[in-house]
């Protein structure tokens, strides 16, 4: 690898859905609550009511009585808009935080690479939120 490897070294979606499978506290943004709606034709008080709850501080998406996200279907159901933390996955706050996870996560993501230390991690991890512009980890 590079001294300076780039977030497809470290991710390469292989598309299985394991990201969506079980509990994943996929936080929302207030956009993503707007425009899942919309999307999926409710308004957005009624999709916080029928898809989601709160997790401490934070509004996530909720799993259906398999375990899963909500939308998971035949792959994602609002593909379209999905949720910001879905779009960066893995590249998400809590591993700039504790690089550690970038590893636990992977135990379960066959796209995710480990052969890196956590300065890289948590370098490529920051890069890749800044570029989302979401520089606050």
């Amino acid at each position: 690898m590079t001294s300076n490897p780039s977030h497809s070294d470290f991710f390469q979606c292989q598309r299985c859905n394991a990201c969506c499978q079980g509990y994943g506290g996929t936080s929302l943004t207030d956009a993503d609550i707007v425009a899942i709606a919309e999307f999926i034709g409710v308004s957005p008080r009624r999709f916080l009511e029928d898809y989601c709850h709160v997790s401490g501080n934070r509004v996530v998406i909720g799993q259906a009585e398999d375990g899963n996200c909500h939308f998971l279907k035949d792959g994602c159901g609002i593909h379209p808009v999905k949720p910001r933390m879905c779009r960066a996955w893995p590249f998400i706050p809590s591993v700039v935080k504790a690089p550690e996870n970038w590893w636990h996560m992977a135990s379960v993501c066959p796209g995710m690479r480990t052969g890196f230390s956590e300065a890289q991690v948590a370098a490529c991890v920051s890069r890749v939120l800044a570029e989302l512009g979401d520089a606050s980890p």
